[in-house]
């Protein structure tokens, strides 16, 4: 589980590319999944809610930088 308060600290790119890793991640663990070799099941679950912490902090640098 990635802290929000260490994400804050990282610039915009560096959300970008840990954004891609843990997409790519997330496919890997699906099709894992799929073919019934998935050891931990519930980090699908975690990476997807990492993936949508992340975004949100995108979002509000760019709410910030807008006004």
């Amino acid at each position: 589980m990635l802290k929000v308060s260490d994400l804050r600290n990282l610039s915009r790119q560096e959300l970008e590319d840990k954004i891609i890793a843990l997409k790519k991640s997330l496919f890997e663990m699906i099709s894992q999944k799929e073919t019934g070799r998935i050891e931990k099941p519930s980090g699908i679950k975690q990476t997807r809610r990492d993936i949508a912490r992340i975004e949100t902090i995108l979002s509000e640098m760019k709410q910030r930088k807008d006004k």
